[in-house]
């Protein structure tokens, strides 16, 4: 934990650290509880600054939804590996989970509306349905006609 403050991305929400070692125990837990886990997966906030911002409104939104999420952030030396078996494909990167069922990552930051949305849907979710990935959001009046 203590390298994970030094590099920024656990600045608030007291949130654990897990590896290939510790991460199913951390879903197994979560659960039992009949709760969300979300995973963050940061990468080197030098090279993806952004990283700093979703630590920051990652324990944000999980006050937010009061009791049905519950987080951890990934660590540096994991972060491949897991990455690899949670689907992330851009840093960073937040996992859901219900169990060891990937239900979705939502990748960069986000407008908070968007988060709100995105994570009711994929709490919200029947199990066993498919998981997305949201790398990016572009408002529809952005795209181009052949892109519609």
């Amino acid at each position: 934990m203590e390298r994970l403050q030094r590099d920024g991305t656990r600045l608030r929400g007291g949130l654990p650290e897990v590896d290939a070692g510790t991460v199913d125990a951390f879903l197994d837990g979560v659960a039992r509880t009949g709760a969300i886990a979300v995973l963050l997966s940061a990468g080197d906030p030098a090279r993806f600054p952004e990283a700093l911002d979703v630590a920051i409104v990652l324990p944000e939104l999980i006050t937010a939804f009061q009791g049905r999420l519950r987080g951890a952030v990934i660590a540096r030396d994991a972060e491949a590996e897991l990455g690899a078996r949670f689907g992330v494909r851009v840093q960073p990167s937040l996992i859901f989970c219900r169990g060891t069922e990937t239900l979705g990552v939502i990748a960069k930051i986000q407008d908070w509306s968007v988060y709100v949305d995105r994570i009711s849907r994929l709490i919200d979710r029947p199990a066993g349905a498919v998981a997305t990935v949201v790398a990016s959001i572009v408002p529809a009046h952005q795209l181009s006609g052949g892109d519609r």
